[in-house]
Parts: C-alpha cells; sequence; structure tokens
C-alpha cells in the first residue's frame, strides 16, 4: 500500500481499497486452482506452473518501479507523483494479475503437497503431520517476516527496484529448489474434480425427490438400493441416519450399465460422492465464521501502517521503523508463539484433558475469535490515545509524538489469535475432509482470507458513505486525524462478538469425521469458553 501511496499517487483509502481486492482475489483464485489441480494437472503440475507465473508477475511488478516511463510522472514543485494513467495501471493490473494467477496454484496445493510426502498408516508418520501443520505456518511466518523487515526497509530506505528485485530472486531460487527434489517426491495422481461430484449429487438428489429412501436400520435394503462406487479412496464411511442426499444413490431402472457402472452421473451418484456433498455442508457453517474473525486481521494490516505515519517510528537516534514494517510485531508474535504451544502447551494440556493436540480444533478456532476481539477493542484504545495525542501535541503534518510501538499490544494479540484460528482451520479442514479433497480443504483457508478482504473493503466503502453526515468528516477519513477510526475498531469488535456467539453454536452442533452421528455431540464449549 505504501508503494501505491508514495510512487503512484493514489490516495490512502483508495489504496487500501486495491490492496483488499487484491488480497481477495489472491485468496479466492485458489477455488480454481483447486479444480484444476484435482480435475486435470495434479498438484505437482500445478505448483510448477503457478511458480512460474508468480515469478513472471514479480518480473513485471519490478520493472514498474525500475522503468521511470512505467509509472506516474513526478511534479516538478511538490515531488509528489501526478497521479497513475490507463497505461500506468494497466501495466500495474498486468503483475497483480499474474501474481493473482500465480497464488492460485500455490496456495491451496502447497500444503497438500507436503502432507502426501506422510505416510498416514504408520505411527511415524500420523506423529510428524501432527507437527506438520503448526511448523508450515510458523516457517512461512517466519520468511514473511523477513520480507517485512530486511526487505521493507530495502524499499523504504534504499530503492523499490531492489526491493522488488530481492523477493523476484529469491522466487527463481525457489522454483529452482523445487525441482531439485523431484526425484524425492510422492505423487498423488489428479483424482476428478470434486466440484463436478457435488454438483451432479445435488442434481440427482432433486430429480428423484420423491422416491422413498430405504430403512435407516436396514443394511440390507441399504445395500440392495444404494450404488456404491469404490473407486475413490477415500475414509469417509456412510454414516446414519440417511438424509434427503441419499435419495440420488438410490438405483432406478436403467441406472446403471452392463459393467455396474452409472450410466448417466446426473441421475445416480454414489454413496461417496453424498458423504462429500454431507462433508461440505457440515463444515461450510464452521468456514464462513472465519470470515469475520480474519477481518480483524486484515484491517490490523491496514489500518495499523495508515496510524504509524502519523506516530513517531523513531528507535533510537537515527533508525525509523518503515510504516510497512509494524505487521511484523503481529508475525514475531506468531513465530514465538506457535513453538512455545506446539512444545510446551500442547503436551500440558494433553495431559490434562487426554485430547491429542490439547485441546480440539474447534476449540482453538474460538480461542482465536475471543482474543481477535480483544485485538480489536485494545485496538480501539490505543488509537483514541493516538488521536488525542496527535490533536493536542501534533506537528504541522499532524504526526503525534506518541511513539509507534504502542501499537505493539494490540498487534501482538492479533498475531496468537492467527496463531490459533489460522492454524486451527488449516488442520480442521485438512482433518476433517476425505483424501481425495485435500486440495479443497487447502483453498479453503484462503477463501476465508478472501471473503475477509471482500468483506472489509465492503466495510470500508459503508462506514464512509454512512457516517460523518453532509459536510462531516466520516470515521474513515483519508486524513485520520480528522476521522475516527476508533469506533471503527469497535465496530469490527462487536461483529467479533456476533460472530462468536454464531461459532459456539455451530461448535456446538458440530460433528467431527469419525463420531457415531447419533452419540455425543462435541464438547467445545465448555473447555474454551
Amino acid at each position: 500500500m505504501v508503494y501505491l501511496v508514495e510512487q503512484y499517487g493514489m490516495r490512502q483509502m483508495a489504496a487500501a481499497t486495491l490492496c483488499n481486492v487484491f488480497s481477495g482475489t489472491s485468496n479466492a483464485a485458489p477455488l480454481l486452482g483447486a479444480f484444476v489441480s484435482d480435475a486435470y494437472w495434479g498438484r505437482f503440475r500445478t505448483l510448477t506452473y503457478a511458480s512460474v507465473t508468480t515469478f513472471v508477475g514479480m518480473v513485471v511488478l519490478t520493472l514498474t518501479a525500475a522503468v521511470p516511463q512505467l509509472r506516474p510522472p513526478v511534479a516538478e514543485q511538490s515531488g509528489q507523483p501526478l497521479g497513475p494513467s490507463g497505461a500506468h495501471l494497466a501495466i500495474l493490473f498486468l503483475s497483480l494479475g499474474l501474481l493473482v494467477l500465480g497464488a492460485g496454484g500455490v496456495r491451496p496445493c502447497s500444503l497438500p503437497f507436503g502432507v502426501d510426502q506422510f505416510d498416514r498408516s504408520t505411527e511415524q508418520g500420523r506423529r510428524g503431520l501432527n507437527s506438520f501443520f503448526n511448523w508450515y505456518y510458523s516457517i512461512s511466518t517466519a520468511a514473511t517476516v523477513v520480507a517485512m523487515t530486511a526487505v521493507v526497509y530495502i524499499q523504504d530506505s534504499v530503492s523499490w527496484p531492489l526491493g522488488f528485485g530481492i523477493p523476484t530472486a529469491l522466487m527463481l531460487l525457489a522454483i529452482i529448489l523445487f525441482f531439485a527434489g523431484i526425484r524425492l517426491y510422492v505423487f498423488v495422481p489428479p483424482d476428478g474434480s470434486v466440484f463436478s461430484g457435488v454438483l451432479q449429487a445435488l442434481v440427482a438428489a432433486f430429480r428423484k425427490r420423491k422416491l422413498r429412501l430405504p430403512a435407516p436400520n436396514d443394511a440390507v435394503e441399504q445395500e440392495t438400493l444404494l450404488y456404491s462406487n469404490h473407486a475413490r479412496k477415500s475414509t469417509v464411511v456412510t454414516k446414519l441416519p440417511l438424509t434427503l442426499q441419499f435419495r440420488a444413490a438410490i438405483v432406478c431402472e436403467g441406472d446403471m450399465k452392463e459393467d455396474g457402472r452409472s450410466a448417466d452421473p446426473w441421475k445416480l451418484c454414489s454413496v461417496q460422492q453424498i458423504e462429500e456433498v454431507k462433508c461440505l455442508m457440515r463444515i461450510a457453517p464452521i468456514w464462513a465464521s472465519g470470515i469475520i474473525c480474519f477481518v480483524a486481521l486484515t484491517q490490523q494490516w491496514t489500518l495499523a501502517a495508515l496510524q504509524s505515519m502519523k506516530m513517531d517510528r523513531h528507535l533510537g537516534p537515527s533508525f525509523q521503523i518503515p510504516p510497512g514494517s509494524l505487521g511484523t510485531i503481529c508475525l514475531m508474535a506468531i513465530v514465538l508463539f506457535i513453538p512455545l504451544y506446539d512444545q510446551i502447551l500442547v503436551p500440558m494440556a494433553t495431559s490434562i484433558t487426554g485430547v491429542e493436540g490439547g485441546i480440539t480444533l474447534l476449540q482453538r478456532q474460538g480461542a482465536g475469535m475471543a482474543i481477535a476481539i480483544m485485538s480489536m477493542v485494545v485496538a480501539g484504545l490505543v488509537e483514541k490515545k493516538r488521536r488525542d495525542s496527535a490533536l493536542a501535541h501534533g506537528g504541522a503534518d499532524g504526526t503525534s509524538p506518541l511513539s509507534a510501538m504502542w501499537l505493539a499490544p494490540q498487534l501482538c494479540l492479533m498475531g496468537v489469535a492467527e496463531a490459533f484460528n489460522a492454524v486451527g482451520q488449516v488442520e480442521f479442514y485438512n482433518r476433517q475432509f476425505p483424501e481425495h479433497m485435500q486440495t479443497l480443504a487447502g483453498s479453503l483457508f484462503h477463501c476465508s482470507l478472501a471473503g475477509a478482504s471482500y468483506l472489509s473493503s465492503f466495510l470500508i466503502a459503508f462506514v464512509r458513505k454512512s457516517t460523518g453526515g453532509p459536510g462531516g468528516a466520516s470515521w474513515l477519513d483519508d486524513d485520520i486525524n480528522v476521522g475516527r477510526v476508533d469506533y471503527y475498531y469497535y465496530l469490527i469488535a462487536a461483529l467479533g462478538v456476533g460472530n462468536l456467539l454464531y461459532f459456539m453454536v455451530c461448535a456446538h452442533l458440530y460433528r467431527y469425521k469419525g463420531t457415531p452421528e447419533l452419540e455425543d455431540v462435541c464438547k467445545d464449549i465448555k473447555a474454551v469458553f
């Protein structure tokens, strides 16, 4: 966002909206990548093509910084960019579009491809997988910390071309290292798209909506009437009671070929396909609750940078923290907390609760939501103090003498919230989906981020339009000293409270994969809340 404001002359809120749209699109693209990976290319080929596309996008973005003709000219008197033309925006959007396509392939496939390397049929493989999710997220976050400290410092203090050139070169190195291990990888071939199978099951169930379901306790009748295709390798088993979707698996005259296969997949679907539909239906409410939680995270990244630009960012007499590096505090909290959680807190909690992982995956997500609400409340209190200080003691440019390190508590809390909720979501999706749906599971987390980015853009536009009144300043004015960002933080905290209550209901009703449908309901609420 700083690059758009300083080098392209965009207004602050316009740049924030563009960043939210780019982030949302980048996180929505994995749905397309998951479909292509599962149906056609497989995870390795998808990762290969997406990595190369990302590299090309980085090259184009680096050129916009290195070649003056590719970005807006600078006014002679003010020294500020005049604003981008259509051609400048076209090149910028080309680079961002390539990065979106690359993210669409890398994000849904990288984690499942790593999971493919573990043999979950062995004790060693299962034990390694338990820590893999934590360490995958921790190492990814550590890499982001380096990018937001060293690289952002180079961009802010040395040059933008070098600041973009370094991650571009590292992306090329990553591609080379990825291909270096090609002889060691376990390759899982594509098993067909889950999306088409889910749609076929819904259509077939609607077409057979008037048929009678077999008796729920009559295994012989189910074996006779229901079509079961074991071609897909899935550990999902049929659970009683039978739901309406199972009408799609009732075999009628003419539904099957002589070889035992379905004559028309839009009229007859297997029990396995119906279980996939049920899996999505069970997880969808949990997935939706993650969107509001990530809105808080999205707003911290954008608004904290704007706040820091109106605060004292000096550490010592000469060093000044770049605005884009403040988010590093959040990332450092994640990097430090995840090993502490994995190595110390989990064994302690496991000895008390007897649950593998210390607490259940839904409890972990709920704890993250609660901490995210606390973070937004703290952010509102700090912003009020910053604004009052700026109005009372600010200089000519409206900069508060308050240190930017006042933003550290809210960012640390947000880091801990992300360590609980984000990692909990990733592991939840990967464990609750069947093996052949792992790529889709990997894309759902990023879809939550996409929904949060789009919702953040909507909230910004809504608040700017509905607050302030005629001639008045909105809460999110371009001059944050005039606006009331603290009120906006409290609004997000209130949304978080409502979302947490909704999540508690969903968690109370959810059954984990492998638990009988008619036995105990999960007890997540009591342990966390």
